[in-house]
């Protein structure tokens, strides 16, 4: 009887200081601070960071230290990874959970292609199922992996003006995913109100379906009219891109996406 529990208290001993050792080395990550080379790099690659105060880029490295300790990317087509490339993605990834305790803690993997690539699905029609194949620049899997064209990646880092940024689409999927489904609905700041959320992202996502429909220009890219999930994803590329033209055109959904990253893009630089 002796021999059960002691085995039994070995485990919970074993697990309780593999916990341990994985709190403090996150906390030492979260502490590390970029090299000067590093830190170059990301400015060079991704330009919205030296619009961020000075607070937010030294919390910045540390989560990136965590990103780049946690994640393995993969290389597609021939295409060799560099230092360049994890540094821009994994800063561009980091910059929804900056300043925040949200965390991608599924995800292990980033699969980067040198430009578009191919992804195959299938559609169902009744008892008719039909394999597909499209041509994309992004996707994001539950619990990973993240995919990438490195070519789109780099592009839309560069430019912080256009509102379109593959890398913040597709994290702002891997945020979504964490409330346990892709909905357009991401675990919510322990202020918001999730009924406030769903009415102003609902009603905010209907006036997008019509002006698009309408053919009428709109600040958010008019693929978020394709469903709720993807508007939440366009609306965050908007957020910290063009961050005063969706507090102008969207303001409570400006107002809830600050609320939930913790951040007020707005109010970064020069715009």
């Amino acid at each position: 009887m002796w021999i059960p529990l002691l085995i039994f208290v070995g485990v919970i001993g074993i697990l309780m200081l593999r916990g341990w050792k994985q709190r403090r080395d996150r906390a030492r990550l979260l502490e590390s601070a970029l090299t000067q080379s590093e830190r170059e790099i990301i400015a060079r690659q991704v330009p919205l960071v030296a619009q961020m105060p000075q607070s937010l880029r030294d919390q910045l490295e540390g989560k990136v230290c965590l990103f780049l300790d946690q994640v393995t990317f993969q290389g597609y087509n021939g295409l060799e990874v560099t230092e360049e490339m994890q540094l821009s993605i994994a800063a561009q990834a980091c910059l929804l959970v900056v300043n925040t305790d949200a965390w991608y803690d599924n995800l292990t993997t980033v699969m980067i292609y040198p430009s578009a690539f191919k992804s195959k699905g299938q559609r169902s029609d009744g008892f008719v199922v039909t394999q597909t194949e499209t041509v994309r620049t992004g996707e994001s899997w539950a619990r990973g992996p993240v995919i990438l064209s490195w070519e789109h990646s780099a592009q839309g880092a560069l430019n912080i003006e256009d509102g379109h940024n593959v890398v913040i689409h597709e994290f702002a999927h891997q945020f979504d995913e964490r409330s346990g489904q892709t909905d357009g609905v991401p675990l919510l700041a322990r202020s918001q109100s999730h009924a406030t959320w769903v009415k102003v992202f609902r009603e905010a996502f209907e006036r997008h379906v019509h002006l698009t429909e309408q053919g009428k220009p709109t600040v958010i890219d008019p693929y978020g009219a394709t469903g709720h999930e993807e508007f939440f994803a366009t609306a965050v590329e908007v957020f910290f891109e063009r961050a005063n033209a969706l507090q102008e055109a969207e303001p409570d959904v400006y107002d809830q996406l600050l609320q939930v990253f913790q951040i007020d893009p707005a109010a970064w630089g020069a715009r």
